[in-house]
């Protein structure tokens, strides 16, 4: 019947002179699109310069998120609050910390808390509290002649341990233990341990630094291995700012990661009365090139390094302009990073731009940095009543402490901490969403939109750039017996196009409109493994969705080319954006584009993605509600669990794509909570039991929280599914099929 409704369709066109609507070279309405080679790696290309520039164009932006007053102390206070509170959850510096009353000696029956004597100070091995369950350890310095003039945190660089920098242990040259030399000269000094960069297989898969561990787990719960040692920091300043006898200067030094965090902590804290940073000091416009575990979400919107100086102000503040650790990371499973020493034209240009600078020291200044050991600036940070020491007194190692262990038990308790907010974010998440308003679906679609903003802007993350014209361009690239396929091309931001392959029926009529199903691949894939049987899980469903009268959309998502794509990730975080704030423009513009298509019916254009393109299927129709749709293919989960479990064998703890972590998904939005922005629409998700991407039980308890909102609390009993089937990573097109069936209602309209 179909052949012969579409070969009277064709003779009329004849008849009537004009091109059948399969037939042309290039597809109505658009020009020809003449882009060769890999157009998939020409899109990643293009969307990484779109990301550089936006991240060169931060540095001028970052003016209009300050209201800077320096009439007073207390005005720059009140001027810099909302900025700070800000920072502060960025870091993951959210919890109260413990209260105590001082640093516990580490002491047995067999070994004393004394564990090294120098001419003019004693050295204890200490440990303190700082959150349930996560302890500061490390060492206390406190002199033994004299008035005490100073009290201080110093901070290692993370590949240096408390002993190097107080002269216990070798590794550090003499002149440059500043905990040593600040002890000397009259300061009381507490040395945190710091998760060091040190790499390891983990359970036997991605080769990651201890540092990027920790920050796996935290970061997709809104915590940070750099938050929690910022509260192990300020648990000392805690306890230096109790009330005593001998109050004096609080400060913070640091060197390399420990500078990082001594900025960050005086930029947070106004107890801290002076500041030491030294091998840290930038611009940090390439923080994405830095190992992973100093990525801080939106760390380039409002914070570079002279704002967080310029926050300090009116508190002293010496930065000194030493060689940083010279850091490189492989690419073995984690994310690929390094760390190197600025050129003194760009640390003076990041200087340049501190708000005001009346309270900073800086030097040296002339010389290449690299040359220069730590510790030249030592004498601007103490007070002006101290004097520094030589540096060349004598340290007597009374025993030696295990490092090893303790940096295992610094590593375990963050973890720890980490495992135990999965199960308290359930209770977050459920208290956030609480204005969800399910007394009517008209009351529920209005109470969501709140919350669709806040996935948009503060999760995925909005470029507030308008779309561009569509400049459609295409060629015809595929000619079945039963569909044409098209090559599409769409502009979206400047550098940034959507691409991907139309297939259109052929027995489709002039004038007839029919259901649009974008079929979204997977992870490193194209639009052809939707449809030419190179990729065998992908079933060949978008073909035979045309082929059974839908037109298809398969578009080419931009996670393809490995590192290439992931450091688009590492750019967009920066950025305060994801991988996301640029897809989901791009399936806008596509939808947009379908919508004036004459064959297209604009109310039934339907998602349905496997594996990453079903972690699409969550994320792009919560946003683009022009997708009546969507189904889920491979992909559903309890993903907070799934990306920061180290329980469980399925957990992207253990894999290479250091990319997946989203911030703060752990308080917001997991999967149940994505689906109630695509609720009232239809959602289903197709689950194969022997799929390694979770497992059926963790599945299940998340989508009975969507089954409860769609039929519990909405009586929607017909729009939402779970097919489970006997298979793996796969489409299995079934179940699916018919649910597209069912609710795109997909007999050709005439």
């Amino acid at each position: 019947m179909w052949t012969k409704i579409f070969a009277a369709g064709l003779l009329a066109v004849l008849v009537a002179g004009q091109t059948p609507l399969c037939a042309a070279e290039t597809y109505s309405g658009t020009e020809p699109l003449t882009m060769d080679g890999d157009i998939a790696a020409q899109m990643v290309a293009g969307i990484d310069r779109f990301l550089l520039d936006e991240i060169d164009a931060s540095v001028a932006a970052r003016n209009d998120k300050w209201r800077w007053d320096f009439s007073s102390p207390e005005k720059h206070e009140q001027a810099i609050a909302e900025n700070r509170a800000r920072l502060a959850q960025l870091l993951g510096v959210r919890e109260t910390r413990e209260p105590f009353d001082a640093p516990s000696l580490l002491a047995t029956a067999e070994t004393s808390a004394l564990v090294a004597q120098g001419d003019d100070f004693d050295v204890y091995a200490v440990r303190w509290p700082v959150l349930k369950g996560i302890n500061g350890e490390g060492l206390l310095l406190v002199p033994t002649k004299g008035k005490v003039v100073a009290d201080v945190v110093a901070i290692p660089d993370a590949d240096q341990t408390p002993e190097q920098i107080a002269g216990l242990a070798a590794g550090v040259p003499a002149e440059s233990q500043f905990a040593r030399r600040l002890a000397e000269s009259g300061c009381r000094v507490i040395i945190p341990t710091l998760v060091s960069r040190e790499m390891s297989k983990r359970n036997g898969r991605a080769n990651l630094s201890n540092r990027e561990y920790v920050y796996r787990s935290s970061f997709v719960q809104g915590r940070h291995v750099i938050g929690f040692e910022i509260q192990k920091i300020l648990a000392c300043v805690d306890w230096f700012a109790k009330p005593s006898g001998n109050d004096v200067p609080i400060g913070a030094i640091g060197y390399g990661e420990g500078g990082m965090l001594a900025l960050y902590s005086a930029a947070l804290d106004p107890r801290i009365d002076r500041v030491c940073v030294s091998g840290y000091f930038a611009p940090r416009e390439a923080v994405w090139q830095e190992p992973i575990a100093r990525n801080v979400f939106g760390r380039l919107e409002r914070y570079g390094d002279a704002e967080l100086v310029s926050m300090i102000w009116p508190r002293k503040c010496v930065i000194e302009r030493a060689a940083h650790p010279a850091v490189t990371l492989p690419g073995e499973g984690g994310a690929p990073g390094q760390i190197s020493t600025p050129t003194d034209e760009a640390v003076s240009a990041e200087l340049a731009r501190v708000a005001k600078s009346d309270h900073l020291v800086v030097g040296p200044t002339s010389g290449d940095a690299a040359s220069r050991p730590f510790g030249q600036m030592l004498a601007a940070f103490l007070p002006k009543e101290a004097t520094l020491a030589s540096g060349d007194g004598n340290v007597d190692v009374l025993q030696i402490i295990d490092a090893a262990a303790r940096q295992t038990r610094q590593m375990t308790e963050m973890d720890d901490y980490d495992q135990g907010l999965l199960a308290v974010n359930e209770f977050v998440r459920k208290d956030f969403m609480k204005g969800l308003n399910t007394s009517s679906v008209e009351a529920y679609e209005a109470s969501a939109e709140k919350y669709r903003e806040i996935f948009y802007n503060d999760v995925i993350g909005r470029f507030d750039r308008p779309l561009l014209p569509f400049n459609a361009q295409s060629r015809k690239s595929w000619d079945n017996e039963k569909w044409v396929g098209y090559e599409v091309k769409l502009d979206v931001f400047p550098n940034v196009f959507a691409y991907g392959v139309l297939l259109l029926p052929k027995d489709l009529k002039p004038g007839e409109q029919r259901p649009v199903v974008v079929c979204q691949h997977g992870l490193e894939g194209r639009p052809t493994d939707c449809f030419d049987s190179s990729h065998k899980a992908y079933n060949n469903f978008a073909s035979d969705l045309c082929e059974q009268g839908y037109i298809v959309f398969a578009p080419q998502n931009p996670y393809i080319g490995k590192d290439d794509f992931r450091t688009l990730q590492r750019k967009s975080n920066a950025l305060g954006k994801t991988l996301f704030s640029t897809i989901v423009p791009q399936h806008q513009q596509i939808v947009n584009w379908l919508k004036t298509q004459p064959c297209v019916d604009p109310e039934r254009i339907a998602f349905y993605g496997l594996s990453y393109g079903g972690k699409s299927a969550m994320r792009i129709p919560a946003l683009v509600t022009d997708y009546c749709l969507s189904i889920c293919s491979g992909d559903f989960n309890d993903w907070v669990l799934k990306t920061a479990s180290s329980r469980h064998k399925f957990s992207y703890v253990w894999t290479g794509e250091y990319e997946i972590y989203e911030f703060d998904l752990g308080s917001t939005f997991n999967y149940a909570e994505m689906a109630a922005l695509i609720c009232p629409r239809p959602f289903m998700v197709e689950r194969g039991h022997f799929d390694g991407c979770g497992e059926d039980e963790f599945i299940g308890w998340e989508f009975g929280k969507v089954i409860f909102l769609y039929q519990g609390k909405l009586h929607l009993t017909d729009r939402t599914e779970i097919e489970h089937f006997i298979g793996g990573h796969e489409i299995h097109s079934q179940g699916t099929f018919a649910f597209l069936s069912k609710h795109l209602d997909s007999t050709p309209k005439e």
